[in-house]
């Protein structure tokens, strides 16, 4: 495993490189896990330098900006999570955790608190259902557009 850090518009990233297979990398962005289809296979003699991880896409978000927000207390596991993804809408931290696995939620009830641009974001359910997974815990910085839990 390869760990780097870069910074991206002013955004730190840490980055660690788990493996390549063939053209895919498998890649934790901050804590999230992504899949990263390379161009072309990298040469297993070649290093690892070679490999350009960008930061995720900015999702278009409803008239809510809730930000996200860190803290060092993972609550769940993202892998097994059914359903739909409730995503960042702007980069931040996650501060709070208002729901644990298990708990089923009504649209509009709070889920977690972001910390974007020095202002708290209560971040809503957009469904009703049952919250089948988090992938963010207390204190974790996370990209726009990054799934934050999912809602089963």
């Amino acid at each position: 495993m390869n760990k780097y850090q870069y910074k991206v518009q002013g955004v730190d990233y840490d980055v660690e490189i788990e493996e390549v297979e063939g053209n895919v990398a498998k890649v934790i962005v901050n804590g999230i896990r992504f899949d990263v289809e390379l161009k072309q296979p990298i040469n297993p003699t070649s290093t690892l330098k070679k490999v350009r991880v960008e930061a995720p896409k900015p999702v278009a978000r409803p008239s809510v900006a809730p930000a996200p927000t860190a803290a060092p207390a993972p609550t769940a596991t993202a892998a097994a999570g059914a359903g739909s993804p409730i995503k960042a809408p702007l980069p931040g931290t996650i501060t709070e955790l208002k729901v644990n696995v298990g708990d089923t939620v009504k649209k509009g009830d709070i889920l977690l608190v972001l910390e974007a641009m020095k202002m708290q974001n209560n971040i809503e359910s957009e469904y009703d259902g049952t919250v089948t997974a988090i992938t963010v815990k207390q204190g974790e910085t996370v990209m726009e557009g990054a799934v934050l839990l999912t809602i089963g």
